[in-house]
Formats: C-alpha cells, structure tokens, sequence
C-alpha cells in the first residue's frame, strides 16, 4: 500500500469493506497505529474509540452482524493526506438490533474522514446518520 495515493488507499479499504473482506484482507490499508472513531449515533450513543487490533477484530465480527454491505458513494474531497467520502451505506442485518429485524435492510448516510500516511490509512473518523424509520 505504500505507493497508494490517498484516495487511492481509502477507496481500496472501503471497496474491500464492501466485497466483505475481514482482518487480513483489510490489515495492508491500515497503519499500526490506527484509530477509529465513531461519533455518537443510534446504535452507540455515547460512540467509540478502537485501536487497530480492536478494529480488525470487529471487522471480523461483522460478519454476523450484517450481509451485502453497499457504499454509494456520493463525493469525495481530498486535502493533502486527508479524504473526505460521504456515502450512502446499506446492508442486511442479521441479528435483531434496536429499529431493525433480522433480515431487514439497514441505511445510514455517513461521512467518513481519513488521514493516509505513506499509502496507510492512520485514521477514521464516522459520522453516521442511520434512519431508523
């Protein structure tokens, strides 16, 4: 990933996301020092902070959480290192979550922001706006 442009890099991570690629498919996008940030939203309401291991464990976990996941992407906006995506994002939920049945489709308008180190993502920030009616 080192030679990746920063868009580039972020798109991979999400396009990998999306084809449901789990902790080895997604380590190469990711720094060692990694950070993901979730801001509060429905589903976390005081929201989140994991480090890198803590991140491929839940992208491994996700698995049984939800299927089919969609990134539409509507706009990106690049500054130096920094990627800006603001997405449409859907999937199937697998379990029984507060708003959602198992099996029910998930939605949620999302903005992304990445800071990329030498072809690696260091870290993401979410907000996301999940609809729940």
């Amino acid at each position: 990933m080192t030679d990746a442009a920063p868009l580039e890099c972020v798109l991979g991570f999400i396009r990998t996301v999306e084809a449901g690629g789990g902790p080895d498919e997604l380590r190469p996008y990711l720094a060692d020092d990694f950070t993901l940030v979730e801001w509060p939203h429905a589903l976390a309401k005081s929201g989140s902070t994991r480090n890198l291991d803590e991140a491929l464990e839940g992208a491994g976990n996700s698995k049984d959480i939800v299927a089919n996941q969609r990134f539409d992407i509507v706009r990106t906006t690049c500054q130096g290192n920094r990627v800006v995506l603001e997405i449409n994002w859907s999937a199937i939920i697998l379990l029984d979550l507060p708003h959602w049945d198992a099996g029910e489709t998930i939605r949620a308008r999302t903005t992304a922001v990445f800071e990329v180190r030498n072809g690696r993502i260091v870290s993401q920030d979410s907000y996301d706006c999940y609809y729940t009616e």
